[in-house]
């Protein structure tokens, strides 16, 4: 199934959204399976279609927050200002894998967020990104997002990797 495939899968999921049912700090988990489409020539999963399948994550994730329907009234929309990922191991052909996505933190512009693909519970990549989210009027503070999702929680510290983009601001 190619990237427009997945994607419509998970808005047909997000149709079942029951608010409340998600915290911030919640992982989402999507399942995947290698397509022949996913391949390099050196026939392993391509580097940026991790970038893209990170994608995914990242959409299932809001919806997951209800922060989609959200912005749909607000005009709203998430922007990925850095991604940093590392490779561990080799996806191949037609393998089975889960993408995890959290958000592992937050400062007072940008959500920081941990997605790892994982194959038999052993990670194959991790990236760490940071994204921010954008309204008519600019960029709205996280504090406020948290807020009209309905939680009051204050952000968990951050780890290393995320401090380390967090410093590069």
């Amino acid at each position: 199934m190619n990237l427009l495939g997945r994607l419509l899968l998970i808005v047909l999921r997000a149709m079942r959204y029951r608010p409340g049912s998600f915290a911030p700090l919640d992982e989402a988990r999507l399942r995947f399976h290698v397509m022949p489409h996913d391949l390099d020539f050196n026939l392993h999963v391509n580097n940026a279609r991790y970038l893209a399948l990170m994608d995914l994550g990242r959409v299932d994730l809001l919806n997951n927050l209800g922060l989609i329907r959200l912005a749909f009234r607000g005009r709203w929309f998430p922007v990925l200002g850095q991604v940093s990922i590392r490779y561990h191991r080799p996806l191949f052909l037609f393998q089975g894998f889960d993408l995890v996505t959290r958000i592992v933190g937050w400062d007072a512009k940008w959500f920081y967020l941990e997605q790892r693909f994982e194959r038999e519970g052993k990670p194959v990549a991790t990236a760490y990104a940071r994204a921010l989210v954008r309204g008519p009027q600019g960029s709205i503070p996280t504090d406020e997002i948290i807020a009209v999702l309905g939680f009051a929680i204050g952000s968990p510290d951050l780890p290393a990797a995320a401090r380390l983009m967090a410093s590069e601001e």
